[in-house]
């Protein structure tokens, strides 16, 4: 026959520390938390991977072109023609930006400060401008 060497505590209450309380079991819990050693590491990759465009340089013909649509645009202006314009957005976080179509109703051309205002209240660089099609 085996003889069973755990006979004689078996039954006994499991033992109650003297100095210090037991732990809760949500605090015991958090020790199995998962845990990231590089906190925001996955955000800076993801930003780093994120691609933005520089901003272009307009050549001879293309500047022409939208000097011209500037000139007519002057011409109509108090008439709030409704314009399509893409323009180009620097980014906040890094080098570069993007370049965004806009369409909508001229509020005012305002040659002092260099930009075009729209009736929803955009206001876009006039330098940022690489296209201008009035509809």
């Amino acid at each position: 026959m085996i003889e069973d060497n755990y006979d004689d505590i078996i039954n006994l209450p499991h033992p109650e520390p003297k100095n210090h309380r037991r732990m809760s079991m949500m605090a015991r819990a958090a020790q199995f938390a998962p845990f990231a050693a590089l906190t925001g590491h996955d955000d800076a990759i993801a930003e780093t991977a994120r691609l933005t465009d520089q901003q272009i340089e307009l050549d001879g013909a293309l500047n022409d072109e939208l000097n011209e649509a500037f000139a007519q645009l002057q011409q109509c202006v108090s008439d709030h023609p409704v314009v399509e314009v893409t323009h180009f957005v620097p980014d906040a976080r890094k080098q570069g930006g993007s370049y965004m179509t806009v369409t909508g109703a001229v509020k005012r051309l305002a040659l002092d400060t260099q930009h075009l205002i729209l009736a929803a209240g955009t206001s876009i660089a006039i330098p940022a401008i690489i296209s201008l099609k009035i509809k």
